[in-house]
């Protein structure tokens, strides 16, 4: 069956936050704009597994279910009545698909281990990155302050830490993660920074960033950059400190089209490696896709920071690679964010000559709706960027950590008016919106043509010679296929 347009698929709504400008500011949403249309991913690639989010009744009870289903298969008998039990969580799971889903794996978490051990001393402790409130905006958001008595927490790298004697010598992790008998990781498969982590060990990364000490997650950041910086994630795990807590971890299962499901389990490398399936079959066919643009102007149009809106799926970050293979081990890829801004010099060029350049297809960016609270200004550095009202401009130009992303941008003073300019300047009308839209992606009709003709190519070719490649240099056997059907 060849893919058809539909009406554009309503985006995540704007959200109140002190990383963002007030909703009634955000006046009109790019899925509103002429032109636009959605594909549904679904009928760009048919094999894709369904979902159980989204589904016809936005209904999150199909989440609990799968929850219960998954975690009622888990040995808890180590955890005591008289015990306490941390549930370590991460800020990017309440980005997923509205956050409702994440949230409510969260409660769901909480109710079976209690029910199931008679422990109630639980609490959830969930971790952010540089925006230190974040989490604690998500958790009233969602009722999960409530749910857990008020045993909630937003963890923030500058918290105190904890050390951890590992095999490659201390590392430092956050007091309040582990000031419990036990942990209960919660995660998701999603790929999220595949420009960063390349799909290796993403299961076990938290430990190594939401649980982390600033001092010990800047390995990622400053010291080793792609790859390198996985190892450290696998030491603070592997520490006797962190095994003699670790009671399970509980994922839900994501697609770039929505929820497949949840994992848990207490081995964390075996549902690591059903995680890197998931992220290299499904993910990788879409990033592969969108290496496949040859020219577009991209709509951020989302309630989270420059680098993490969605499209499909996939961040605005992944994007300004998918000119390369970001799933390829054997191609030597130092980094595109800015957290890689290392490798460009003073002249914001590559100091290696080896760097790839940024996706070539991006040729122009507008800034609709985007949070701050995260180092961006590389983005518009590299990308002609227009942002949409003043307001907005005005919120970039007062956050210490993009002091410099309007010096590379311009302002409109609506949408349209940035969509014409965008247009006349690039002399293209090809458009993909990152707006988190749900079971497919937003986009002009030029591009879903030039995304339908591509998509059955492109999957075959992810299919039968790139999905192998990737799982084989991870050490994940391709058997796992029909052990997850």
């Amino acid at each position: 069956m060849t893919p058809k347009t539909y009406p554009p698929i309503q985006p995540i709504p704007a959200k109140p936050s002190i990383y963002g400008i007030d909703p009634a500011l955000v006046g009109m949403r790019a899925a509103e704009l002429p032109g636009i249309v959605s594909l549904k991913l679904s009928e760009l690639f048919p094999d894709l597994p369904p979902t159980i989010y989204p589904n016809a009744d936005d209904s999150v009870d199909p989440i609990r279910l799968a929850a219960e289903e998954a975690l009622m298969k888990v040995d808890m008998g180590k955890i005591k009545p008289s015990d306490s039990v941390n549930v370590l969580a991460s800020h990017h799971g309440f980005t997923l698909f509205g956050g409702r889903p994440y949230a409510e794996l969260l409660k769901a978490i909480r109710d079976v281990v209690e029910r199931q051990t008679g422990c109630t001393n639980i609490r959830l402790r969930a971790g952010v990155g540089m925006r230190f409130r974040e989490t604690e905006e998500y958790m009233r958001q969602y009722g999960l302050d409530k749910h857990y008595g008020g045993k909630v927490a937003g963890i923030a790298p500058i918290d105190k830490g904890v050390a951890i004697e590992t095999e490659i010598g201390t590392l430092y992790g956050l007091d309040k993660a582990y000031d419990a008998d036990w942990i209960i990781h919660s995660h998701h498969s999603d790929v999220r920074e595949v420009h960063f982590h390349r799909q290796v060990d993403k299961a076990v990364k938290p430990f190594g960033m939401s649980y982390a000490r600033c001092e010990t997650r800047s390995t990622y950041h400053q010291n080793l950059g792609p790859r390198a910086a996985n190892f450290i994630a696998r030491a603070i795990f592997e520490s006797k400190f962190v095994q003699s807590k670790f009671a399970f971890a509980a994922f839900l299962d994501c697609g770039p089209h929505g929820i497949l499901g949840v994992d848990a389990d207490a081995d964390l490398y075996a549902l690591n490696d059903r995680a890197t399936f998931i992220g290299c079959q499904l993910y990788g066919k879409i990033m592969t896709l969108f290496g496949e643009i040859d020219e577009c102007v991209a709509v951020l149009d989302f309630p989270c920071p420059v680098p993490y809106v969605f499209s499909a799926g996939v961040i605005y970050a992944n994007f300004l690679g998918a000119n390369s293979d970001l799933y390829d081990l054997d191609t030597p890829l130092p980094g595109y964010t800015w957290y890689t801004e290392a490798f460009y010099g003073k002249a914001n060029r590559p100091i290696l000559p080896e760097t790839p350049p940024i996706n070539p297809g991006i040729k122009m960016c507008v800034h609709n709706y985007a949070w701050i609270g995260y180092p961006s200004a590389f983005f518009a550095r590299h990308i002609p960027t227009v942002v949409v009202g003043e307001k907005q401009g005005e919120l970039f130009d007062t956050d210490s950590m993009n002091i410099e992303y309007m010096d590379h941008a311009v302002t409109a003073r609506s949408l349209p008016q940035a969509m014409d300019f965008a247009r006349q300047v690039t002399g293209t009308d090809k458009v993909i919106v990152f707006d988190g839209a749900m079971g497919g992606l937003n986009v002009s009709e030029s591009m879903s043509r030039l995304l339908i003709e591509r998509a059955p190519v492109v999957s075959a070719r992810v299919g039968t010679e790139l999905l192998p490649k990737w799982l084989r240099q991870r050490g994940v056997d391709m058997s796992i296929l029909e052990r997850l059907k």
